[in-house]
């Protein structure tokens, strides 16, 4: 079976990483007045009435289809996808980005192709790019490495933390448009090393699409489905954008509760296909998306209406519901099997 951290990707390892440097970091939060705890996928400041939100991330490994492919607008749309979906999770709407370009050396054509990118991301986004920062470094980065940090607003008595969740919540799952812009170094070692295929192979059920164009595909952005549902007056408890982790990134939420989620739409055929290399179904759900950008988890009263809200905007499905059952995860895979973290 191949993993993660057969690709160089240590997720375990990771953890820990990001544990020591919280640690460190942990005693500055008394500095300002902060909301959220480390740890949620946005940090939220309290500001006279309202509360900032703030988001990092980059675009990881896709960087490298990007570059096999020759195409990279797709690269800024994601920066901003990355950043902006962390933000609605607290109740925010994004407003505003800087973007950070370090590269080995500058290449005109091919900032300006991700510059491309960035305007369409926040175009669609409907935030203002107000700044950023490139770096030339040389013997440090190979290529490039692109990423954002965003700012939002909300109300203080809109903020969602998912503190209010509880048994019986419903999970509302909103579809990604592919593998976003995680686990791309677990598809690229099991799709793409030992010449199994080609980055210019057409899909096995899709003829009119290449493995490499799949790969490519742009994160999903979620700010306008989610935005006009937070305009209507219902029960909103948690948000969630899975992103690398899974599902188990409904975890940072409340570990006081359980997420049962048993009515998963089909995957999209890149999952299957890497699945088919050797991955298991495990190391598939805790590393990919399987076709779940984004989960919403709505009072039962609610959310019959919070569905009919989101299909105006994008495709949603209910998935699942929390249960009692505190801090685990339980997922019925495409293979009609249950595994839980």
């Amino acid at each position: 079976m191949v993993t993660y951290s057969d690709s160089g990707v240590d997720i375990d390892l990771e953890e820990v990483t990001v544990a020591k440097l919280a640690e460190k970091l942990k005693p500055t939060l008394k500095y300002r007045d902060i909301i959220t705890e480390s740890g949620h996928f946005a940090a939220l400041v309290k500001i006279g009435n309202r509360g900032i939100a703030m988001s990092t991330d980059g675009v990881g490994s896709k960087i490298l289809v990007a570059k096999m492919m020759e195409k990279y607008d797709t690269i800024g749309i994601d920066c901003i996808a990355m950043v902006v979906n962390d933000i609605l999770c607290v109740g925010a709407e994004p407003i505003a980005l800087v973007d950070y370009l370090a590269v080995e050396e500058p290449n005109p054509e091919i900032a300006e192709k991700i510059a491309e990118g960035l305007a369409y991301g926040a175009k669609l986004s409907r935030i203002a790019i107000i700044g950023g920062e490139t770096a030339s470094l040389p013997e440090v980065v190979n290529d490039f490495d692109l990423a954002g940090t965003g700012i939002g607003f909300v109300d203080l008595d809109k903020i969602i933390t998912g503190a209010n969740i509880s048994d019986g919540d419903i999970l509302i799952g909103i579809r990604s448009s592919g593998i976003h812009s995680n686990g791309l170094s677990l598809a690229r070692k099991t799709l793409l090393e030992n010449n199994k295929f080609d980055i210019n192979d057409p899909l096995p059920n899709d003829q009119n699409t290449t493995i490499g164009e799949e790969l490519l595909r742009p994160t999903e952005l979620y700010v306008k489905p989610i935005v006009d549902l937070l305009e209507n007056n219902l029960n909103i408890k948690g948000l969630a954008h899975i992103t690398g982790g899974g599902f188990n990134n409904l975890k940072r939420l409340n570990k006081n509760v359980g997420f049962d989620i048993n009515s998963l739409p089909e995957p999209q055929e890149i999952f299957k296909l890497i699945y088919d290399q050797g991955v298991s179904l495990e190391e598939m759900y805790k590393v990919f998306n399987m076709g779940i950008g984004f989960v919403v988890i709505v009072s039962e009263e609610d959310a019959d209406e919070a569905l009919d809200n989101l299909k105006n905007n994008c495709e949603a499905y209910k998935i699942g519901k929390v249960t009692s059952d505190s801090n685990k995860v339980k997922i019925t895979t495409f293979k009609s099997n249950e595994i839980e973290y």
